[in-house]
C-alpha cells in the first residue's frame, strides 16, 4: 500500500484526540505527524474527527438538576464519613490490641522477675535437707540422746577414752 493511502492504526486512532489536544508524548506526536503529512487518508480521518468534535459543540447541553448535584454531594460526604469512621474504629482497635500486648508483656515481665526473686531470696527447703542429710538420717538417734551433757559424759567415760595409733599418729575410739 502506498504511503499516500496509508490509514491510521487503531492505536494511533485512539491517540488522535490526545494528539489534537497536545497531550501525547513527543515520540508518539512525531509518529502521528509524520503519518499525517505522508498520507491523505490519515489526514481525512483527522479532519472527520475534528468536524465531529465541532458538531458536538453545537448540540444542546443539558444541565444537571440541583437535586442530582445535592444527592451526589451527599453520597460523597457519606462515603467520606464512612471511611473516617472505619479509620477511627481501626485506630481504636489497634490501640486496644496494643494495650493488651503491653499488659501481657508487663505480666510476663513481672512473672519472670518474681520467679528470679523467689529463686534467689527464698531459701529452698530441699537444698537444706540435702545439705543436712546425715543429720536427718540419724535424727531418731540424736533425739534419744537428749542433750549435749550426756554426750560430754560419754566422752569422758573410760569406755570412750581415746587411744592413739602409733602407726598413724591419730586417735581412735
Amino acid at each position: 500500500m502506498a504511503a499516500e493511502q496509508q490509514r491510521l492504526s487503531p492505536a494511533e486512532r485512539g491517540n488522535l484526540v490526545a494528539y489534537l489536544d497536545g497531550e501525547l508524548p513527543e515520540n508518539e506526536t512525531r509518529a502521528i505527524s509524520t503519518k499525517l503529512t505522508q498520507s491523505s487518508t490519515a489526514r481525512r480521518e483527522m479532519e472527520i474527527l475534528e468536524k465531529t468534535w465541532a458538531l458536538l459543540d453545537h448540540l444542546p447541553q443539558t444541565k444537571a438538576s440541583e437535586h442530582l448535584t445535592e444527592r451526589t454531594l451527599t453520597q460523597v460526604q457519606n462515603i467520606s464519613e464512612a471511611e473516617d469512621q472505619r479509620a477511627h474504629s481501626a485506630l481504636s482497635s489497634l490501640r486496644k490490641l496494643l494495650s493488651v500486648v503491653v499488659a501481657i508483656a508487663l505480666c510476663g515481665g513481672f512473672f519472670v522477675a518474681g520467679s528470679v526473686i523467689a529463686q534467689h531470696l527464698i531459701p529452698n527447703p530441699t537444698s537444706r535437707l540435702a545439705r543436712d542429710l546425715s543429720i536427718a538420717e540419724h535424727l531418731d538417734e540424736y533425739r534419744a540422746v537428749g542433750s549435749f551433757e550426756f554426750l560430754k559424759q560419754l566422752e569422758n567415760s573410760p569406755r570412750f577414752l581415746k587411744e592413739t595409733d602409733p602407726t598413724t599418729n591419730s586417735s581412735r575410739p
